[in-house]
């Protein structure tokens, strides 16, 4: 991060804390709080700073992919060390909170926020909540495009092309939440069957498969790979920074996430967790975001869309299926049939 923006994202911070309450000293510190956070590790800690400034309550902060936080929890359930895992797609957070592992809370923010947060929040039974939102899609590296004389991919049949062989990245499903959407994507606009032929043919261009649902964009922006399957707003970034980039939003239609919050079952910090959940909701700790160069859409309806976030309005988007794809069942599903049927096939 450079130092201009690191200067911005902390002014920022403790505009966001001033904005929650008045800042206190470490000698009236009120208690701690466990956060898995599932974002970009930029936007994580100036979260972390601002709520620190504006509670006196010290963090204790681990970044991991959603999936990986997902697996965690599950296998922390007989003794939770975390009390709130805020970020990362929202099938993970619905999976665990149809298993039972997260807790029921509804806030007093709710009034303030987005149709599709509150709906998230309501198809959890009130045990996740929508923070953000943001497109699938792909992003390209132009240079390396143009050195392999290829034409501009615009649908997710491009991806398919042979000359693409090694040259597209995208992450795990089982540690990614972004990979997950993208599988479910496709077996929403596909059909299963041919959603996994797809993804079959698709395995033969990818050079690797990612811990991180991001990282295909940063390797992209690097030219370490031609292609990058990661959400719009990921691709964003990097171009923001002058990577020679180009997102794409798919044809053929995409899916999208809605990025979540939920209070781990067990707190051992509950007040304090409910203290960051309604802290999280408000519009001053919202837009952290954008100066931490992450440029989805905010789920308080009165905080400021970045100016940089896609236009969800001019994206052919389905209409992802949250409570179906985030179902327990449905999850270990595909994810062993990925395993089994692609992950599994030979280079």
């Amino acid at each position: 991060m450079s130092m201009t923006v690191r200067f911005r994202t902390l002014a920022l911070a403790g505009v966001a804390a001033a904005a929650f309450g008045a800042g206190v000293s470490g000698a009236q510190a009120q208690g701690q709080l466990t956060v898995y956070c599932a974002v970009q590790e930029e936007w994580c800690r100036p979260m972390v700073d601002a709520f620190e400034k504006a509670t006196g309550v010290k963090v204790a902060m681990t970044r991991k992919s959603s999936g990986e936080i997902y697996a965690q929890v599950k296998a922390e359930a007989a003794n939770p060390r975390g009390d709130i895992w805020w970020g990362g797609t929202g099938d993970p957070h619905m999976q665990a909170a149809e298993e039972g592992l997260t807790e029921e809370y509804k806030s007093p923010k709710m009034a303030d926020l987005n149709e599709w947060a509150v709906r998230q929040w309501e198809q959890s039974k009130g045990r996740t909540v929508g923070i953000y939102s943001g497109a699938l899609g792909y992003g390209y590296n132009t240079k390396q495009l143009a050195s392999k004389g290829l034409p501009e991919p615009k649908c997710w049949a491009d991806l398919l092309n042979p000359k693409l062989k090694d040259e597209v990245q995208v992450a795990d499903p089982n540690s990614s939440g972004t990979a997950y959407t993208m599988l479910a994507t496709l077996v929403q606009i596909m059909g299963e069957d041919k959603a996994f032929d797809y993804m079959k043919k698709l395995h033969a261009n990818v050079n690797q498969y990612t811990k991180s649902g991001a990282a295909p964009a940063k390797a992209t922006s690097l030219g370490e790979t031609t292609v990058g399957i990661a959400f719009l707003h990921d691709h964003v970034t990097m171009i923001v920074d002058g990577a020679p980039m180009k997102a794409v939003a798919p044809c053929e239609g995409t899916g999208y996430e809605i990025g979540s919050m939920s209070i781990i079952k067990g707190s051992k910090n509950l007040d304090n967790a409910k203290k960051w959940y309604d802290w999280a909701l408000t519009p001053e700790a919202q837009g952290l975001a954008a100066n931490a160069r992450s440029y989805q859409v905010p789920s308080n309806k009165a905080t400021p869309i970045p100016a940089q976030a896609p236009k969800l309005a001019d994206i052919k988007l389905i209409n992802y299926d949250f409570a179906k794809y985030g179902s327990s069942a449905e999850r270990r599903r595909l994810l062993a049939k990925w395993d089994q049927e692609v992950k599994a096939l030979p280079k």
